[in-house]
């Protein structure tokens, strides 16, 4: 399939497969060591999970949803960030004036 039919299958950002600028990329199949940002935003999707809060097909659906410079931009769990964030707040779970008050205070 060419770049050009690329464009004539329907799909979101998320799936790659089968796309033509992708398929020569080698994967790196190593195993990554997480940080401490990445053990985070995972307890933070378990305990809003636990809670009841967010499921994780919320989540999913919330990366999915991210624009394509977003989606090729952020890291893996910034993607699950992002999702969260937009998750709760269209929830109303959390405030944008509560986020941005919190950003603003971030050193």
């Amino acid at each position: 399939m060419t770049e050009a039919a690329d464009k004539d299958v329907p799909r979101a950002m998320h799936d790659m497969g089968g796309v033509s600028r992708y398929m020569c990329e080698p994967i790196d199949k190593e195993p990554h060591e997480l940080t401490d940002f990445d053990r985070e935003v995972d307890a933070i999707r378990q305990i809003l999970g636990m809670k009841g809060v967010m499921s994780v097909d919320e989540l999913r659906r919330g990366i999915e949803a991210l624009p394509e410079a977003d989606y090729l931009r952020l890291s893996y769990y910034e993607r699950w960030l992002q999702a969260i964030t937009a998750t709760l707040l269209r929830k109303g779970v959390i405030a944008e004036a509560e986020l941005q008050a919190v950003l603003g205070a971030a050193p």
